[in-house]
């Protein structure tokens, strides 16, 4: 067969390049690494959730885990990096011996599910071994504040995120007066603290507050729908004007109910209604289609907010050990903290870790039980470095000095 000079140029090429293709694969790494993770998760005595479909999975957490060493896997095999992860669950009164067990094995490199206080007293003695901690469940401010640690970073929202790209929404609709109901517990509290900072920032009203009592109880079985479809409606009487109710129930008490027991008709947002979220199964665009058959081809049920922080956290170690040849744990949190570092998350923009203290930067869903209905930052709402350092603690607002 005769080839002209295009077509033989065309062939000559792609000889070339299947020759380089299988030079590459015939030859075994000389940088091999073998990355040993793990996820420590704590587990809570809690009470059942207000609705059946809410009950946590066995593998929460654990199944994002699983998706990222799969996805670390895919590529590292053509490198010679190997990628495990260790999977311990335990109570609180057990966290710190479970910690402990992980660092005896060598393990440095550490996704953490708990709570703020247990968090931080993990953390700080996985510094002790020189070990990196992602923070995957606390939303808590100030440990992104003045309680952050050099060697802690963040993939999950802090409240001041979920604040943030609630109120850019309300405020993009020209809903700028607001109902604030928030509960009695502490995570509520600090949960409505967002919420108020959030509309001074970008210049909203709270026309009143009112806060819903935690009073205990089962509430699936004690209250039900039956006394709320009685008690809600009249808790929320005689409002001044409003455009929407924010709800700040971080303890998911009452909000779920609020929707439809108002007395006045109005949106909700927050803790119900539109939810700040990191992910949900309904998600599909920017890719996320295949990224969610992944994950339900491996777990069998539809992802959650846990396990994609989890997910984001281990891929964030892959990156840094595809890109920078190394799995120590401060090269890990230099290179990951670098502007060389970004990472695809099927949230429409690549995610970075800011480097004044360690918070993911990333786009914020808005979410209705079904359907992403928007992602914050809204058009608009601008900044001098990044759109995504609207939401949350930006630069000249933290108090965090462990990263200077």
């Amino acid at each position: 067969m005769q080839f002209g000079p295009r077509e033989e140029k065309l062939r000559n090429i792609a000889l070339t390049l299947l020759a380089s293709a299988l030079l590459f694969l015939s030859v075994t790494p000389s940088f091999a690494i073998d990355v040993r993770a793990a996820v420590l998760r704590v587990d809570y005595q809690t009470l059942l959730p207000l609705s059946r479909y809410d009950l946590k999975p066995d593998d929460l957490g654990f199944a994002g885990a699983a998706l990222a060493d799969q996805d670390n896997n895919t590529t590292g095999s053509f490198m010679g990096h190997t990628y495990e992860t260790l999977q311990v669950s335990a109570p609180p009164e057990e966290a710190d011996a479970a910690l402990d067990r992980i660092l005896g094995e060598g393990i440095r490199l550490i996704v953490i599910l708990a709570r703020a206080e247990d968090l931080l007293r993990l953390t700080d003695r996985a510094a002790e071994e020189g070990a990196l901690v992602f923070n995957a469940q606390a939303p808590d401010m100030a440990i992104r504040d003045d309680a952050c640690r050099a060697n802690l970073l963040h993939t999950t929202y802090s409240y001041g995120m979920q604040a943030d790209a609630v109120a850019q929404f309300a405020v993009w609709k020209k809903w700028t007066d607001w109902v604030l109901v928030h509960g009695s517990n502490p995570p509520d509290v600090a949960l409505a603290d967002a919420f108020r900072r959030a509309a001074r920032k970008f210049g909203a009203r709270i026309v009143e507050e009112r806060e819903f009592e935690d009073t205990g109880g089962s509430r699936r079985t004690d209250s039900g729908h039956v006394m709320v479809q009685r008690q809600l409606p009249v808790f929320m009487q005689d409002l001044p004007d409003h455009d929407v109710i924010i709800a700040a129930d971080e303890t998911k008490y009452f909000a779920e109910y609020l929707p439809f027991h108002l007395w006045t008709p109005r949106p909700t947002l927050g803790s119900a209604g539109l939810r700040p979220i990191e992910i949900h199964g309904g998600h599909e665009a920017f890719g996320a289609t295949q990224f969610q058959n992944r994950f339900e081809a491996l777990s069998e049920r539809y992802i959650q907010p846990l396990d994609y922080s989890t997910w984001i956290a281990l891929r964030a170690v892959g990156e840094a050990v595809t890109r920078a040849s190394t799995a120590d744990p401060m090269g890990v949190r230099d290179y990951v903290i670098s502007d060389q570092f970004e990472l695809a998350a099927f949230a429409g923009s690549k995610v970075t870790f800011r480097d004044w203290n360690g918070q993911l930067r990333t786009p914020v869903m808005l979410y209705d039980g079904r359907l992403t209905v928007s992602i914050s930052p809204q058009d608009g709402f601008l900044h001098q470095t990044s759109p995504l350092d609207t939401m949350g603690l930006d630069r000249p607002e933290s108090q965090c000095t462990a990263f200077n």
